[in-house]
C-alpha cells in the first residue's frame, strides 16, 4: 500500500483525476463557491467552476504490475489558504502528482515548490483540457524550472487509463529515488 498526493492549483482537475481512477466511491469534500470567496478564488480560465475542495479527496486504486500494489490517493485543495493542510496530507506519502493546466500554469507553481521544499518525489502531469493550447514537454519543463530528470507527462484527468499511467510513472520515479527495487515500468 502506497500513499500518493495529488496536488496542483485551483481548478486543475485533482478531484476529477481521483474520481476517474478510484476503484471505490471517492470521498470528496466539495463545497459550492460563494460570493465570500470571490476576492481570493480567481475563476479566470475556469469560469464554469462552481465547487471547490475544502479538505481533501480520497480514492484507492490497485495495480498488478509486476507486483500487486494498492495506491491510496489524497487530492489536495488548490487554494493557498489550505497549504498547511498539504503538510499533513503529505505525511507518509511516497510521492506526488502535480497536476497543471496550460491555461494557468502559474496556478500549480506552489505545488511544485511544495514538493521541492519537502523533498517529496513528484511528476508534473499536464491535464490537457479541451481547447487548451498544447505545449511541448520541454516548454513545460522550462516554465516550471524543472531538472531534466523530473518526469513531465500529459494526461486527461477524466480518463482512468490516462490517470493510471501517470500514477504508475510517479511510483516508478519515486522508487527509483528511494530504493534499489526494480522499477515497475521495467517489467
Amino acid at each position: 500500500m502506497l500513499k500518493i498526493l495529488i496536488g496542483g492549483g485551483f481548478g486543475v482537475g485533482k478531484t476529477t483525476a481521483v474520481g476517474a481512477v478510484s476503484e471505490i466511491e471517492p470521498i470528496a469534500t466539495e463545497e459550492y463557491l460563494t460570493q465570500a470567496s470571490v476576492p481570493t478564488d480567481s475563476l479566470d480560465g475556469v469560469e464554469a467552476k462552481s465547487t471547490t475542495t475544502v479538505a481533501f479527496d480520497f480514492g484507492r486504486v490497485s495495480f498488478d504490475v509486476p507486483v500487486p500494489i494498492e495506491l491510496l490517493l489524497f487530492g489536495t485543495p488548490g487554494q493557498d489558504r489550505f497549504m498547511d493542510l498539504w503538510y499533513d496530507l503529505a505525511r507518509g506519502a511516497v510521492g506526488a502528482v502535480v497536476l497543471a493546466d496550460t491555461r494557468r500554469l502559474e496556478a500549480s507553481f506552489d505545488a511544485v515548490t511544495f514538493c521541492e521544499r519537502t523533498r517529496l518525489p513528484f511528476v508534473v502531469a499536464v491535464n490537457e483540457f479541451d481547447g487548451a493550447h498544447r505545449y511541448r514537454v520541454d516548454e513545460i519543463r522550462e516554465a516550471f524550472g524543472l531538472t531534466p530528470d523530473l518526469p513531465v507527462v500529459t494526461c486527461d484527468a477524466r480518463k482512468a487509463t490516462s490517470v493510471a499511467r501517470v500514477l504508475l510513472r510517479l511510483v516508478d520515479h519515486a522508487l527509483s529515488h528511494t530504493s534499489t527495487v526494480p522499477t515497475l515500468l521495467d517489467a
